[in-house]
């Protein structure tokens, strides 16, 4: 087999490796999630939600930057790894200084006097997540990604446990901090468990020096990128209250749940395989191409699908506090459209440019986005959704246009392959709330069931009758993962 077949089969097996997880994960985290809302308050999402962008934000300088320039060069050395290693360790032990002794500011700016018990003990996956960057990073540049999906669900599995336990013993919004630890906690000793790396002495300045100026361009702007996803949340419960970023933490939290669970399986094998093959402009470009079709075509449907049974779900499922969240989460399905594509352009930047204009394109986007921050605090909680949703339609123009640049894949080559996968799923839309209408007076069970049903069929059957490649290529994929999992047993 060819070196570039090989790489090609390691992607379809990477890809469906982490879809398989992704899909277990998320399952697992969407019954948790049920479990623990049903028996906590809006507030107490919302105060876990304000102490969440701070450990988003400080994440970001770990994991980003020099643990991708890691999986991006071609051959890392020992002392690039134990380099960057000593660098994450003591950064994410930094960060988690600054931010306990900043708690306290915290707490008496939003008048929350339980986020100062709560920061400390949830600020620990910090130091933790530093702990097993650099197994990470090896495990995707490896294509070990069995190994890390079984890992990472694994993770989720232990701390889902603990999270349900905890909440059924009425420890509320405890319950949420323990799931986060004992998460992290979990995935670190594993990491460290299944990777045979371990640090040495073997350092050398140079090689931060090499990494730095991709590194820093990249650090910051994943850090403004994080900042501007997370910024309204910090407003909200300010300017209106826990309730209200409540409802709408826990809207983003289940619109994000399908959404990272392809978009991140997809990510980490083809930023790193994209990487391996960014010598070759056409091989590139139709990469480039076929990754985007097989994530809308997988994204797409799944978003309309959860818009069109909102209500039916959270009715079923959730308890009457939480029912003001169903506009927000309707609303919010909409970002789940623009950001794959949007994403996977980053991830061609990433692998193709030396960084510059990421920079300069993130300088851009954010303009636009404070523009729509100023003008949608101030008038309602529903806005600013619906800002992030023209935030999310134009940082995907912005991201599609400049990874063109580096690609020989055109524009009416782009649309040619999305367009019949949006037909479809605005039929499919079509078909499903027609369902909703006549069966307006039905049990919500029944009502839902029928809804998924009919536009399970719509989508299939269309995508067969229509023989779109998408259809196709997803099908083999399938069929791949199940062959391999089959000969393994």
């Amino acid at each position: 087999m060819t070196k570039q077949g090989q790489l090609s089969k390691q992607v379809a097996s990477g890809v469906a490796w982490n879809i398989v997880e992704k899909i277990g994960s998320t399952l697992l985290q969407i019954i948790v999630s049920i479990v623990v809302a049903n028996r906590i308050m809006p507030n107490d999402l919302g105060i876990i939600a304000v102490l969440t962008v701070f450990c988003t934000l400080s994440q970001v300088v770990i994991d980003s930057g020099f643990s991708q320039m890691l999986i991006r060069k071609k051959e890392p050395t020992a002392s690039d790894y134990n380099t960057v290693f000593i660098f994450d360790l003591i950064a994410s032990l930094g960060l988690y200084a600054l931010l306990v002794a900043t708690t306290p500011l915290v707490a008496k700016y939003y008048d929350w006097d339980l986020l100062s018990k709560v920061a400390p003990l949830l600020y620990l996956i910090l130091p933790l997540n530093g702990l097993c960057v650099i197994q990470n990073s090896i495990m995707v540049r490896e294509f070990r990604f069995a190994t890390l999906s079984t890992i990472i669900f694994t993770s989720s599995l232990v701390s889902g446990i603990i999270a349900i336990a905890m909440a059924l013993s009425g420890f509320g919004i405890w319950s949420l901090v323990g799931q986060r630890v004992s998460m992290m906690a979990t995935k670190a000793l594993l990491l460290w468990w299944k990777s045979p790396w371990r640090p040495s002495r073997d350092m050398h300045s140079k090689s931060l020096k090499e990494m730095t100026p991709y590194s820093v361009r990249l650090i910051i702007t994943d850090l403004i990128t994080a900042l501007y996803n997370n910024i309204a949340q910090l407003f909200i419960g300010k300017i209106y209250s826990a309730n209200q970023l409540g409802y709408f933490n826990q809207a983003q939290k289940l619109k994000d749940m399908p959404v990272n669970a392809t978009m991140l399986s997809i990510q980490n094998v083809t930023f790193s395989a994209l990487s391996k093959i960014n010598d070759d402009e056409n091989k590139f470009a139709e990469g480039y191409r076929r990754v985007i079709m097989l994530t809308t075509f997988i994204m797409f449907p799944i978003m309309v699908g959860l818009i069109s049974t909102a209500e039916d779900i959270y009715l079923l499922l959730l308890k009457p506090q939480w029912y003001p969240a169903i506009p927000y989460f309707q609303i919010m399905c909409l970002i789940g459209l623009f950001y794959p594509i949007s994403a996977i352009a980053y991830n061609v930047l990433k692998a193709q440019s030396n960084g510059a204009i990421i920079l300069k394109l993130e300088v851009i986007k954010k303009v636009v986005m404070t523009i729509i921050l100023l003008v949608t605090i101030p008038m309602s909680v529903k806005a600013i959704t619906w800002g992030m949703v023209i935030a999310a339609a134009c940082e995907m123009i912005f991201n599609t246009a400049a990874s063109l640049q580096y690609t020989t894949l055109s524009v009416f080559r782009l649309l040619r392959t999305l367009t019949p996968i949006a037909l479809l799923t605005a039929t499919m839309l079509v078909a499903t709330e027609m369902v909703g209408y006549l069966t307006m007076d039905w049990g919500i069970l029944t009502r839902l069931m029928l809804k998924i049903t009919i536009g399970v069929i719509v989508y299939i059957c269309g995508s067969r009758i229509l023989r779109m490649e998408a259809f196709d290529e997803t099908f083999t994929i399938a069929r791949q993962l199940l062959n391999k999992v089959l000969k393994k047993d």
